[in-house]
């Protein structure tokens, strides 16, 4: 059997003075960039530079929309309606696809960043809105979000395509959520073990959660945070340890249905 996956990595998220992550040295082992759209991290200058260096080295981009919450980095749980949670996606995706048009690219996918993705997941409203927005916005647009979370289905449904992401850097709870990142077991740090990790998701759909339960999961595209100090190393273990293994590393655009 034949298995294909993409390597995804949240990035553009320096902003101003304000440096973070290694973005040109992950781009050249992802096939996939999430990049930040303004409000939880990046800026019209950083969006250009992101876009442009993705064109340079041939990787799909998509927007990574969040809270607007620079203090936070998005990652805190912010109380908002539906019809706010659609226009945050809906302002988010514009910016970053005006600077793909500018460079002759368009939007291959939109993936949630942080408290908003996190909450997303369990919140059929607020998932519902957002889907609804999306399918209004550009029907074309691949969906990245968390394997076997609730939008996954709402998505569905619309007719929309879905991406499953999984994690190579993060730990997982009994139900498919991610381990809080204040607690024990929310990161994975050894780079040692997250080949294997990552082919049994993809080959098994299996993974262990924090207390050594084996949760079912689907991974249509691996995650690496280009914040984690290791995401870099990460990256290139994956990439390299994955194709050994035969497993082909392809964009989403490029053969997800």
């Amino acid at each position: 059997m034949k298995y294909i996956v993409d390597l995804n990595s949240d990035i553009g998220e320096s902003f101003g003075a304000y440096k973070m992550g290694m973005d040109d040295e992950i781009m050249k082992y992802v096939t996939s960039v999430n990049i930040a759209c303004g409000f939880h991290a990046g800026d019209p200058m950083v969006m250009d530079l992101t876009v442009k260096m993705a064109k340079e080295l041939n990787v799909s981009i998509g927007a990574h929309p969040g809270f607007p919450d620079l203090m936070g980095f998005g990652r805190r749980k912010i109380s908002i309606t539906p019809k706010e949670a659609a226009n945050y996606i809906i302002y988010q995706t514009g910016a970053i696809s005006a600077f793909a048009k500018f460079y002759g690219l368009k939007l291959q996918h939109m993936k949630m960043h942080g408290g908003l993705y996190n909450m997303v997941c369990g919140d059929e409203t607020l998932a519902t809105a957002i889907v609804e927005a999306m399918a209004r916005y550009d029907e074309n647009l691949i969906l990245l979000v968390l394997s076997k979370s609730i939008i996954v289905d709402i998505a569905c449904k619309k007719g929309l395509r879905v991406a499953c992401e999984v994690f190579a850097d993060r730990g997982y709870n009994d139900d498919g959520t991610l381990v809080n990142r204040a607690l024990p077991g929310a990161f994975i740090t050894d780079e040692n073990i997250v080949v294997d990790r990552i082919k049994r998701m993809i080959i098994e759909s299996k993974v262990k959660s924090v207390n050594g339960k084996d949760i079912d999961i689907l991974a249509h595209s691996v995650c690496v945070h280009g914040d984690n100090q290791k995401a870099v190393l990460f990256a290139k273990n994956l990439k390299e340890g994955l194709q050994k293994e035969g497993i082909e590393i392809s964009p989403l655009k490029e053969w997800l249905k």
